[in-house]
């Protein structure tokens, strides 16, 4: 297991990461058990944007999808959020929740087992929703979406990052055929996290339902 102490303008965020985290039925690595770089891209985004009045925090119910290592909204829990729910699936819900306790945030943070697809109205009120690396398979994003619009209410904000690579533009298609729509609001390159020899395109998306007639009332 490596530890990283990731800083984010002033704030330091602690996160473990499980290298040898495998799925049991297929013996292939779970991607959610380490960093990504689009993480760390929202994160950023999102802190300056704060600053400048252009996204609210403070007070907000955040949820992430795909949580990960839970880099982002453990961010938002220190930064004012009042109630932060991380979410992904049960193999990661363990290192989710070590990170919760590596950051003292037990009494902020919950953690949840959850699939895309899965109904999540459970959850109440969502203000903010956060997506970090999630576009990279077409066919997973009706499941995504089918998520996304049971927590989406008419106050709900939404903002994702991608690395910007095949596959992206195909996911954002669906998701709009699903009902919901991505403006891109900022490009960026950076060095790698894993190797800063190497850098990537990364884009940050505000997210937004469409406005579709009876879209609200079937979901």
């Amino acid at each position: 297991m490596a530890i990283r102490e990731v800083v984010i303008d002033d704030t330091c965020v602690t996160i473990h990461e499980c290298d040898n985290l495998g799925d049991p039925i297929t013996g292939r690595a779970i991607t959610g058990s380490w960093l990504w770089d689009s993480a760390l891209c929202l994160s950023e985004w999102i802190s300056k944007a704060v600053a400048n009045n252009q996204v609210r925090i403070s007070g907000a119910t955040v949820l992430e999808l795909g949580a990960g290592t839970g880099l982002l909204g453990l961010f938002a829990a220190t930064s004012g959020a009042s109630h932060v729910i991380l979410t992904d699936v049960g193999s990661l819900v363990p290192n989710l929740c070590a990170n919760v306790g590596a950051n003292g945030l037990e009494d902020l943070v919950q953690v949840i087992d959850l699939k895309w697809g899965e109904d999540a109205s459970m959850l109440g009120q969502v203000d903010v929703l956060l997506l970090s690396d999630l576009f990279y398979d077409p066919e997973e994003m009706p499941a995504l979406a089918k998520t996304m619009h049971s927590v989406w209410t008419e106050g709900t904000r939404g903002y994702a990052a991608s690395e910007v690579r095949d596959g992206v533009d195909e996911c954002l298609k669906v998701l709009q055929q699903e009902g919901f729509e991505s403006h891109e609001v900022t490009l960026m390159t950076r060095p790698l996290n894993r190797d800063s020899a190497e850098t990537a395109l990364f884009a940050v998306y505000v997210i937004s339902r469409l406005s579709y007639t009876g879209l609200d009332s079937e979901n």
